[in-house]
């Protein structure tokens, strides 16, 4: 309590017009500069990573159920009522996709087909991507193709009015290579749609209805795959563990992030990269902390003597200005804690700053805060602080006395 009284007293001496107390002002700014960009830093990490994540949600489904063995299996073989028995799952869809060669008006270029069931908006979002006509694949007899916006440009296509595009599939268990034209099963097929995703999608995924994909790849009633949505707050291992069960060996059953292992991988790494990195910094800017204690245990040597004299040992005076560290790093923590957050409340929710690119998928940058992050930065300055404060305290302590 002794030396809680002395360092508040010393941290918030207004009288004092000692230079002392100015750079502990500024050491104070030092820190919450730092600390205030880890946060933002880390929140607009978190909301580039969302909107990836939400990109790919258009094309990958919570759960995917697909054959262990080759690359189609027949409908028949799953047991869809036992799948959808399943505690948690709420949607299903069938799907077939392979790849192809898209051609119009001598433009040409590769993509994959995916024919799905009338059942595939239930299970993705697709509705809220399709920025040009409709997402409709089927109407009726008509068979219709969306593509992405991209894909569009690189074809040619300036109105969906007259859009029909060739497709190009190669045929099982034919070649020729007299004739290879022969070697490829052709539909025109008009497009109905165009989606605005990530650059990726736009430019290789191309849909179309399960029964135009099984005449063009001549696998009737077979599929590829079965995506799954689950319902919400559902847990996505635990679900997964039940559909494998229920839909047996044959099947292997992944999630989201188990499809793209890799990518969401590469983004944790990314992450804490960015995280200590930026930690390098804050370490760098705390030394001004040590700069202004070791001033201010010069500044109060007659302090030190005069305690000492009233029968206050050295851990007694170490303790005192240890507190006094403390005070200036939790300063600075604190105003960079609330500057960082809301700053990126701010522009998660009002958007005040935005991308200046007219294509991209967002007006605004991307902020999403978490509190996992505020816990992450406070712990590992309130280490870098104690640390810091302990070591010059201890350091400086012993040569004034």
């Amino acid at each position: 309590m002794l030396s809680y009284f002395f360092a508040r007293r010393y941290f918030f001496a207004s009288a004092s017009r000692s230079v002392v107390h100015l750079i502990s002002g500024l050491s104070v700014v030092a820190v919450a500069v730092p600390v205030a960009a880890m946060i933002i830093l880390l929140s607009v990490f978190n909301g580039f990573e969302a909107l990836v994540r939400q990109n790919c949600s258009a094309f990958d489904a919570d759960l995917t159920v697909s054959p262990r063995e080759g690359q189609t299996f027949a409908v028949a073989d799953l047991d869809t009522a036992a799948l959808s028995r399943v505690p948690g799952v709420g949607a299903w869809s069938f799907f077939l996709e392979q790849s192809v060669l898209l051609e119009r008006g001598g433009r040409q270029a590769a993509a994959v087909v995916r024919g799905v069931d009338d059942r595939y908006g239930e299970v993705f979002p697709f509705r809220e991507t399709v920025t040009a006509g409709s997402p409709e694949v089927r109407l009726g007899d008509l068979e219709r193709l969306v593509v992405g916006q991209t894909m569009a440009y690189m074809l040619g296509i300036r109105s969906l009015a007259d859009a029909e595009v060739g497709l190009y599939a190669v045929r099982r268990g034919s070649f020729s290579s007299l004739l290879p034209v022969q070697n490829f099963t052709r539909r025109t097929v008009p497009v109905g749609g165009a989606f605005t995703v990530d650059l990726e999608s736009e430019r290789s995924r191309v849909l179309a209805s399960l029964r135009l994909a099984q005449e063009l790849f001549a696998r009737p009633g077979r599929v590829s795959a079965v995506a799954v949505a689950l319902v919400p707050g559902a847990d996505a291992e635990r679900t997964r563990a039940a559909v494998a069960q229920a839909v047996g060996e044959r099947f292997r059953v992944q999630t989201r992030y188990q499809m793209r292992a890799s990518f969401y991988r590469i983004m944790t790494y990314e992450k804490w990269g960015v995280f200590f990195i930026s930690l390098l910094v804050l370490v760098v800017a705390s030394f001004s902390v040590v700069g202004a204690l070791a001033m201010l245990i010069v500044d109060k040597r007659d302090d030190i003597r005069t305690l000492a004299a009233l029968g206050a040992d050295r851990s007694v005076v170490r303790r005192i200005f240890r507190t006094e560290g403390l005070f200036i790093c939790g300063a600075g923590a604190l105003c960079g804690l609330a500057v960082g957050v809301g700053l990126s409340l701010a522009q998660q929710y009002f958007g005040f700053i935005e991308i200046p690119a007219e294509s991209f998928l967002t007006k605004s940058y991307p902020v999403e805060f978490r509190f996992g992050d505020l816990l992450a930065v406070s712990a590992a300055f309130s280490a870098v602080a104690f640390c810091l404060s302990n070591i010059t305290v201890r350091s400086m302590i012993v040569k004034t006395s």
